[in-house]
């Protein structure tokens, strides 16, 4: 993961219209917070919930976390969510079921006009798209590298499972988030998510296991829908004390050895080849960033 890509390890769903919610998630921890306008909020509400969007971006933003917009899908309530969300304090917009390149394009006219009324530079808004049909799933690179404001991509289990006829077993969805974590990789945006589903967040054990595993395949971070699934994913997609302190050696003996004009390098009888440098530095530079959003937000809290 680049430094120009968001640090969301954690993004706690919130619905734009539950105020005690939104008091709750934003001393949570998260990395960010998404206000969801689809599916959290009833179809009756939907009006009411745009009105509230700004506002409570811009108290969530001053407080440390990234401010999200999950917006609906049919183009409609897709246009008049996007008008009433773009704001200087809302980082991005998440974008549900994405079909196509051409989807995003649409999109993004519409993001662009908003950004202009708003004053604001154009291409501030980024973009997570969605992946929750198989014709989208088979053209998920075309739409990760549709426009430079997609930094990070997602696959919704429920739906994309729907429309395959199968289950949302963990071994059934397996394949196909690999599949979109390689494509992620290829179009340089951030793959989110979990090998599982993030529905039972009382079983801390097994979400934690999840996490992990999630990481190891590629995932860098997740969505969740429960204050108390924050610090698991926090965690889980943070290098360990171990990971850290062998990352940084490796970094350091590889310097040393640069700097000596040694042609090979080792560490405890291990050859050393650039990929595991490479991911070494990855490592660190993680950690940083880390740490430069810990402080950051205890400033804001202070």
């Amino acid at each position: 993961m680049t430094s120009s890509m968001p640090l969301w390890r954690s993004l706690l769903y919130v619905p734009a219209n539950v105020e005690r919610f939104v008091n709750r998630a934003m001393s949570s921890g998260a990395d960010a917070i998404q206000l969801d306008l689809e599916d959290g909020v009833a179809p009756s509400e939907k009006d009411s919930a745009r009105l509230l969007v700004q506002e409570t971006a811009k108290r969530i933003a001053a407080s440390g976390p990234d401010v999200i917009v999950r917006i609906n899908r049919p183009l409609g309530l897709a246009v008049r969510d996007i008008e009433a969300s773009v704001c200087p304090s809302v980082t991005a917009l998440s974008l549900p079921k994405v079909e196509s390149a051409d989807h995003v394009h649409l999109l993004v006219e519409t993001v662009a006009e908003a950004e202009l009324r708003a004053g604001m530079p154009l291409g501030a808004t980024r973009l997570i798209v969605g992946i929750e049909s198989p014709r989208a799933w088979h053209d998920m690179l075309g739409i990760a590298s549709a426009d430079r404001r997609v930094v990070a991509m997602l696959l919704g289990s429920e739906d994309f499972a729907s429309a395959v006829g199968m289950t949302t077993a963990p071994e059934n969805l397996l394949g196909p988030k690999q599949a979109m974590v390689i494509a992620a990789a290829a179009a340089g945006v951030l793959p989110l998510g979990l090998v599982g589903s993030f529905a039972n967040y009382r079983d801390t054990e097994a979400f934690r296991a999840m996490v992990l595993r999630s990481r190891s395949i590629g995932f860098r971070g997740s969505s969740c829908i429960h204050p108390d699934q924050v610090p698991l994913l926090n965690e889980g997609f943070s290098p360990s004390e171990d990971e850290l302190a062998k990352a940084r050696a490796i970094v350091a003996a590889f310097d040393d050895a640069v700097q000596s004009g040694t042609g090979a390098v080792g560490l405890d009888g291990v050859m050393l080849d650039l990929p595991v440098v490479e991911r070494a530095r990855a490592t660190v530079a993680l950690q940083r960033r880390i740490d430069e959003r810990r402080a950051s937000a205890a400033a804001a809290s202070s």
